[in-house]
């Protein structure tokens, strides 16, 4: 049995939270390189979004029973990402874990596997992101794994303390210390597009608009929420 359990990472700061979970995934996704999780991490639903502080599990093949243990120290509003290590046959999110989960305000869980009880999860109301489902469940099996080490998810290396931002167009984990300036470029990005939008209403062309003086009035600075200073 080989098992490591290491210390929960220190909360991020709120204000960094509520200003990221103002930002959409896609406009990361802009200049970003890196931190993009496989856009085979879908949300169980439609509408799903959630922001919050990484907590890592990687879980081996059928066994699901140091997940039952993490769920003992996870906190409200973390958003816990499992890294199932190659396997995507065992469901390691059922509705039992998905209640618990639940019950302690967890942010979200980002599965890189299937899960199982669907309509069960969705009941509960946790945002859940996974690879799809499946009827074949892992046990308390014993065989160990990692609990707040580095895990890879959708391709991407997580540490325990990174950011995750999850919605409709998927999974983005980054740093704190990438986090804030992130925040005010897609802020920035956010104003430009709405004045393209105002552009294209008014009748004029998106070529011409690209390049037009009114975009850099739009960039202008104003003030940021306190998370993205």
């Amino acid at each position: 049995m080989s098992r490591d359990v290491r210390p929960m990472p220190a909360p991020a700061e709120p204000c960094l939270v509520a200003a990221l979970r103002e930002v959409d995934t896609a406009t990361l996704g802009h200049w970003r390189l890196w931190g993009l999780c496989d856009p085979a991490l879908r949300p169980l639903a439609p509408g799903m979004k959630a922001c919050g502080t990484v907590v890592t599990l990687s879980l081996p093949g059928p066994d699901g029973a140091l997940l039952h243990e993490a769920l003992g120290l996870l906190r409200a509003g973390d958003v816990l990402v499992i890294d199932r290590l190659g396997d995507t046959l065992h469901a390691a999110v059922g509705g039992i874990v998905a209640e618990a989960a639940s019950r302690i305000r967890l942010g979200a869980i980002v599965l890189d596997g299937p899960v199982a009880d669907t309509a069960e999860i969705l009941a509960t109301g946790l945002p859940v992101w996974a690879r799809g489902t499946s009827q074949r469940t892992t046990r308390r099996l014993g065989l160990g794994g990692r609990f707040n080490a580095p895990a890879s998810v959708g391709g991407v290396v997580a540490h325990p303390g990174d950011l995750a931002l999850c919605d409709s167009d998927g999974v983005v984990i980054l740093s704190a210390e990438e986090a804030a300036g992130d925040i005010a470029r897609a802020i920035k990005s956010a104003r430009r597009e709405s004045a393209i939008r105002e552009g294209l209403a008014a009748g004029r062309r998106l070529p011409d608009l690209l390049e037009a003086p009114m975009l850099a009035a739009a960039l202008a600075a104003t003030p940021l929420p306190e998370g993205a200073r």
